[in-house]
């Protein structure tokens, strides 16, 4: 049995291992400047170990000693192509649905199978297209889609916000309807239920809405707490 130590470890692949790594650094600190789940430990540690996987798997692809009894035939990325499948339970592990029935994590869980992607790249030798992807990744969740949130088709501007209000009178719901379309709030969703008190009896509705309006929770909340028939009012910005 041949054992594969020091000798066997080259400079180029010392070489893909920090590429590797630099590459996921990247990765690592988008997510870690927006306070995602996944950092630069986890991005780090994914990248680089895909990329020692890979290396292992082509290595011993080709270092197998031939026979001439017995046809060998090994798949030099065999190993590496369970990494992609594989890591997957990383990638649902971030995938969060909240209570108001939003989903969170999907661009982060995306990322976990983007390093291992690097990692793979880098350690089959594709250095240029693995550097090339981190760039155009990044340009196109730093660059392109905040200047889509600014310029871009009417929707894809639109905040969605999560909106609870505890109403004095029924009669009241279609005011707040009214005023909400004035002020170019736009109602997606809608749930009206009776709450029963001790003192009487209040309207709570639960609205799910987009609007173009750029102002923060606090300036939403302000305005629409100053509505004389709003009891109490709870907001969430979704996005």
């Amino acid at each position: 049995m041949t054992f594969y130590i020091f000798d066997s470890f080259s400079l180029d692949e010392l070489i893909k291992l920090s590429v590797a790594a630099f590459l996921s650094l990247i990765i690592g600190i988008e997510r870690e400047l927006k306070k995602k789940p996944v950092g630069l430990k986890t991005s780090l540690v994914i990248s680089t170990f895909s990329c020692l996987l890979t290396i292992i798997s082509i290595d011993t692809a080709y270092s197998v000693p031939s026979r001439d009894d017995i046809n060998i035939t090994l798949d030099p990325l065999r190993l590496a192509a369970q990494i992609v499948s594989g890591i997957g339970f990383l990638g649902a592990g971030v995938i969060l649905r909240k209570g108001n029935d939003s989903i969170t994590g999907l661009t982060t869980a995306a990322m976990i199978w983007g390093a291992a992607g690097i990692g793979i790249a880098v350690g089959a030798g594709f250095y240029i297209q693995a550097f090339v992807t981190v760039v155009i990744v990044v340009i196109g969740i730093e660059i392109i889609a905040p200047l889509l949130w600014k310029i871009g088709p009417k929707r894809i501007r639109m905040r969605e916000i999560s909106l609870k209000a505890r109403l004095t009178d029924k009669n009241n719901i279609k005011n707040l309807h009214v005023f909400m379309k004035e002020n170019q709030m736009f109602i997606d969703n809608i749930r009206i239920r009776d709450v029963q008190l001790e003192n009487g009896l209040l309207y709570e509705v639960d609205i799910r809405l987009s609007t173009l309006l750029k102002l923060d929770t606090l300036a939403i909340y302000n305005l629409l707490h100053s509505l004389p028939y709003i009891k109490n009012i709870e907001i969430e910005i979704l996005s």
